[in-house]
């Protein structure tokens, strides 16, 4: 399919009054995460949460900072996820990508909303028979 990049906005929902930060992100959802470098992390003052052991493309493992919450926002779309602290540059994984309802366009090499969901993000979930009553008190 080959490299898809596409610009996304970032943002700490917890500094409404800090400047978002707009970046050009590589799409793979080969990927799980959110990863941002340092340096945005810096930018947006986000909060280490905890640490995430991850598996890099060459087998090593490593321990990284796990940061948030993260506001993505892309077209009409806005989600809220964790972040990883790896790498030079921002990767959206396919975690924020079902998040805020996004495709890769393999023809185009783009990122895209699902236009299968054109007006706002769409998801699949199972409904159980549990007694969701008690969330509403």
């Amino acid at each position: 399919m080959g490299i898809v990049y596409s610009k996304i906005i970032l943002r700490n929902p917890r500094l409404p009054d800090l400047e978002p930060v707009e970046v050009e992100a590589l799409a793979d959802s080969g990927a799980l995460f959110l990863c941002i470098p340092a340096e945005i992390c810096s930018r947006l003052r986000l909060e280490q949460v905890t640490d995430q052991t991850v598996t890099l493309a060459d087998g090593t493992t490593r321990n990284v900072p796990y940061v948030g919450p993260v506001e993505v926002r892309f077209k009409n779309r806005i989600g809220f996820t964790g972040a990883i602290v790896i790498g030079d540059q921002v990767l959206v994984g396919a975690i924020p990508m079902e998040e805020l309802d996004l495709v890769v366009v393999p023809r185009t090499r783009t990122l895209d909303i699902n236009p299968a969901s054109p007006d706002r993000a769409s998801s699949i979930v199972k409904q159980n028979e549990a007694d969701y009553s008690v969330l509403s008190n």
